[in-house]
């Protein structure tokens, strides 16, 4: 699974947010790993140079074989508070969107093979 870990200019890059980045992505979604063919994470500081609110939006795109990109956000005042409620929230969405998949695959072999 490759993960790209992209910021406005208000947010200061570096390895040790890529690393961050890349362990949360890998931890919390190595369930879908076969699936997945890229994972990108977007920072961005809406309000720029002024602090205070949840004013951190981190936007998680995967791209999975075989189906179009699905992206979540998550505002938080944090980096990786935002990182890790996003990386949750793309969790449950590729349970529920792989888990209908696999469901419509089950319900038509069992159409297509009724068992006797």
């Amino acid at each position: 699974m490759q993960v790209l870990v992209r910021h406005d200019d208000n947010i200061k890059g570096s390895d040790k947010l890529t690393e961050i980045v890349t362990t949360a992505v890998e931890g919390g979604l190595e369930r879908f790993r076969e699936r997945i063919t890229s994972v990108e994470v977007h920072f961005a500081d809406e309000n720029g140079p002024k602090r205070g609110g949840d004013d951190i939006r981190c936007t998680v795109e995967v791209r999975v074989e075989g189906h179009g990109a699905t992206a979540v956000k998550h505002h938080a005042s944090d980096l990786e508070v935002a990182l890790d409620a996003a990386v949750e929230k793309m969790a449950r969405m590729l349970d529920h969107q792989l888990g209908r998949i696999r469901d419509i695959a089950q319900a038509e072999n069992q159409a297509t093979n009724p068992k006797s």
